[in-house]
C-alpha cells in the first residue's frame, strides 16, 4: 500500500529508523556492560517491543497494568511496572503473578509498602518488589540518604515481599542540551542510586537490583558500575524534545503523522490540514526549548524535512500550517496544494502515538505492515 492510499490522520513508523535507534541504544548499554529493559509506554506496541527484543533487550517496563497485562499475553513475561502501586491495584498485580507473569512492583513509602507486604502475607505470596529512589529531584522516589530508605525496605523484608532492589528516573535530563551536562547527570544518577543500594546492603538488606534510566542519560552515559540494568523508552522513535536535548536529529524520529491538505489562507499563509490535536495531541513539550516547533515539524510526503514550516496552531480535527517565521508566503497553495500529503514530526512521541489505535510501518513511501497499539490502564 503506498502513502496515497493510507486514510489520514495516520501514524506512520519509518522502519529503517527505528531499526537503526533500536541498534544504537543497545550497543551504547551492552557496551557498557548492562541489561537493557525496553520501556514500551512510547509505542505501547507488541510488534515494536519484539524488535527491540530481539535485538537484546532483556525483559520491559511498563507504565499501566493493562500494558503488563498485554504483552504478558505476548510472551512476555519479566515486566516491571514503574508506578508506584497503591492498595487498590495490588490484587491485579496479583492475579498477574499467580499466572505466571514475572512482574517487579515499586513503592517509596512506608504506607505502600505496609499494605503490598500486609496482602502478601494474607496470600502467603511474596512479591517482588524495587524500592523508587528520587536522584533529580524531578517526581517521586525516596532521597538516596533518607532514613525512610530503609525504613521501606525493613517492612517488605518482615514478609509478604522480596526486596528486589532500588530504581531511579533521571527526568531532569530532559531539561538540558548539551552532552556534557547530560553526562554530568547521567553520573549523578547512577552514583546516588548505588549510594542508595549500599546503604541497604549495609543494613543487612538484600539489593541485587540497581535499576536507572532515561533515554538522554542512557545515551550519554560514560559509566555505569554497579549499575545492572537501564531503562529507557522514547528512544525507538524519538522525538523533536529529544532533538532538542541533544540525543538525536530530526532525521532520526521514527514516528511521524501523515496528514492531507485540506484548505488554505492565501492572505495569511496558512495550510489548513486534517490533523489537529486529536492526532498530534496538545503536548507542546519544545516551548521551552531554544526550538519551538509549536505542534510539530513538517516534512513532505517523502519524509525530507521542510525547515522553514511548522504546524503552528491546531484544532480538533485541523492543523495549521505556515512558516515559522511568520511571513506569509504568497505561494502557498501552489506549494502545497489540496490533497497533497504532508509528514509531521511530533513533540513528544508518547503522547501523540497515544492519539492512534494502530501504526502504518513504511519503507520509504510504501506502507509494509499495520500495527496494532492498545491505551487504557
Amino acid at each position: 500500500m503506498m502513502l496515497t492510499d493510507i486514510p489520514t490522520p495516520a501514524a506512520l513508523i519509518d522502519e529503517t529508523r527505528m531499526k537503526d535507534n533500536i541498534a544504537r541504544m543497545q550497543a551504547h548499554m551492552t557496551a557498557l556492560g548492562v541489561r537493557l529493559r525496553p520501556h514500551v509506554k512510547t509505542a505501547k506496541c507488541i510488534e515494536v517491543a519484539r524488535r527491540q527484543q530481539a535485538e537484546g533487550a532483556s525483559g520491559i517496563t511498563v507504565s499501566t497494568l493493562k500494558e503488563a497485562e498485554q504483552f504478558f499475553a505476548a510472551g512476555f513475561d519479566d515486566i516491571l511496572y514503574a508506578a508506584c502501586i497503591t492498595p487498590n491495584k495490588i490484587d491485579r498485580a496479583l492475579a498477574l503473578r499467580r499466572r505466571g507473569c514475572r512482574l517487579t512492583v515499586i513503592v517509596d513509602s512506608i504506607a505502600a509498602a505496609e499494605a503490598l507486604a500486609a496482602r502478601g502475607q494474607a496470600e502467603q505470596h511474596a512479591f517482588d518488589v524495587m524500592i523508587e529512589v528520587d536522584t533529580d529531584g524531578h517526581r517521586s522516589g525516596v532521597k538516596p540518604d533518607d532514613a525512610l530508605l530503609i525504613g521501606i525496605a525493613g517492612t517488605l523484608h518482615q514478609g509478604g515481599a522480596v526486596v528486589k532492589g532500588v530504581m531511579t528516573h533521571a527526568g531532569s535530563s530532559y531539561d538540558l542540551n548539551t552532552h556534557e551536562a547530560l553526562a554530568r547527570l547521567a553520573e549523578q544518577e547512577r552514583s546516588l542510586i548505588v549510594e542508595a543500594a549500599a546503604r541497604l546492603r549495609s543494613a543487612g538488606l538484600p539489593c541485587p537490583e540497581v535499576s536507572v534510566g532515561s533515554t538522554p542519560t542512557a545515551l550519554c552515559a560514560r559509566d555505569l558500575s554497579d549499575v545492572t540494568e537501564v531503562r529507557a523508552g522514547v528512544y525507538v522513535f524519538f522525538d523533536l524534545v529529544m532533538s532538542n536535548v541533544g540525543v538525536c536529529t530530526p532525521h532520526e524520529i521514527a514516528l511521524s503523522v501523515l496528514t492531507t491538505v485540506i484548505g488554505h489562507q492565501t492572505e495569511k499563509g496558512w495550510v489548513i490540514v486534517d490533523a489537529g490535536w486529536m492526532a498530534m495531541s496538545r503536548d507542546r513539550g519544545t516551548a521551552r526549548h531554544g526550538i519551538d516547533y509549536s505542534y510539530g515539524a513538517i516534512c513532505g510526503q517523502d519524509g525530507r524535512s521542510l525547515d522553514d514550516y511548522i504546524m503552528t496552531a491546531a484544532n480538533q480535527e485541523h492543523g495549521i500550517v505556515c512558516r515559522r517565521d511568520g511571513q506569509a508566503d504568497p505561494d502557498i497553495a501552489q506549494r502545497f496544494p489540496i490533497g497533497s500529503l504532508l509528514r509531521v514530526l511530533p513533540n513528544h512521541a508518547c503522547a501523540t502515538g497515544a492519539q492512534f489505535s494502530a501504526y502504518q510501518l513504511i519503507d520509504g513511501e510504501r506502507a509494509v505492515a499495520t500495527w496494532e497499539r492498545f491505551d487504557g490502564w
